[in-house]
């Protein structure tokens, strides 16, 4: 019994450590080459985080517009306003 668990744990070990060593290599056996960035592609990259910066910053600052209140609201919201403020004195 204890041989089967350790020829099991064995076996374990060996798998994993051919997994492991067989994620840096490609599909043909040998190693991928690193793929550079040209110095276009980092600034072209620079810029486009800075332009989505800036632009999640602008929506974030300004708040939506309302629509401008008709003069029905406005006086509505004055007559509101008067008569909460005598309820207040009371």
């Amino acid at each position: 019994m204890r041989f089967m668990k350790a020829l099991t744990l064995l076996l374990v070990i060996s798998l994993s450590a051919s997994a492991a060593l067989a994620q840096g290599q490609a599909h043909d056996g040998k190693a991928r080459p690193q793929q550079q960035m040209t110095q276009q592609d980092r600034q072209r990259m620079r810029d486009d985080m800075r332009d989505a910066y800036r632009d999640r910053g602008r929506e974030r600052d300004r708040p939506e517009r309302q629509r401008p209140m008709t003069r029905e609201e406005r006086d509505k919201l004055r007559q509101d306003i008067q008569d909460a403020n005598k309820n207040l004195r009371r």
